[in-house]
């Protein structure tokens, strides 16, 4: 049984995957490009009590994301934005805010393939140089199929190239994995033409 699709990607992660650093990363998201959140304990914010997962303000934690020098891996945060919230709270119990590590935030994976889909980034082989040995092409194909008529289409495309590099990576033990831009050529065609009959 093949698991689910992942929900969510580190900024650690993202920076590899991008090739690109962290502030790279929280400056898009200062853009509104992409939303930095993690998950936090309950707090009090007012009237209101608050926990579980909340987006941050990267501009409130800029000494985190550093271009240069050694940067602190744990800022405090005082303003969070709980989901389907439209204004920042203020956090006033604990007074001094929370602390939070850039190793606790997290972008969902949705946003990080749309971000991917939308300036056609290209998902870096994991494994290295193919070594001279062919691809499985016609492997990754039944694959495709399975997770088709099992579970459908996922929301995008680029979610869906990096599940059939997933696949590489299982079946090779991360040895051979194509990069995105060779699977993307074999999958484009059925990802129009399936969108197109769903349409």
């Amino acid at each position: 049984m093949a698991l689910p699709p992942r929900v969510f990607f580190s900024l650690y992660e993202i920076s590899v995957r991008w090739e690109c650093s962290v502030a790279d990363i929280a400056g898009w998201a200062s853009q509104g490009k992409l939303k930095i959140m993690t998950g936090i304990s309950l707090v009090r914010c007012g009237d209101a009590m608050v926990a579980g997962p909340v987006t941050l303000s990267p501009m409130d934690l800029l000494p985190l994301f550093r271009r240069s020098g050694p940067s602190p891996t744990e800022g405090i945060m005082q303003r969070i934005l709980p989901p389907d919230a439209s204004n920042w709270l203020i956090i006033t119990d604990p007074p001094d805010g929370v602390p939070v590590a850039v190793a606790d935030m997290l972008i969902r994976a949705e946003e990080v393939f749309g971000f991917e889909d939308e300036h056609d980034l290209v998902r870096k082989a994991a494994g290295g140089a193919n070594g001279g040995q062919p691809y499985d092409w016609a492997g990754m194909n039944i694959a495709l199929i399975r997770r088709i008529h099992d579970q459908g289409l996922p929301a995008t495309q680029a979610e869906l190239i990096a599940e059939m590099q997933d696949w590489f990576a299982d079946q090779t033990g991360g040895a051979r994995i194509p990069d995105s831009r060779s699977i993307r050529r074999r999958i484009t065609p059925i990802w129009h033409e399936l969108r197109r009959e769903n349409a």
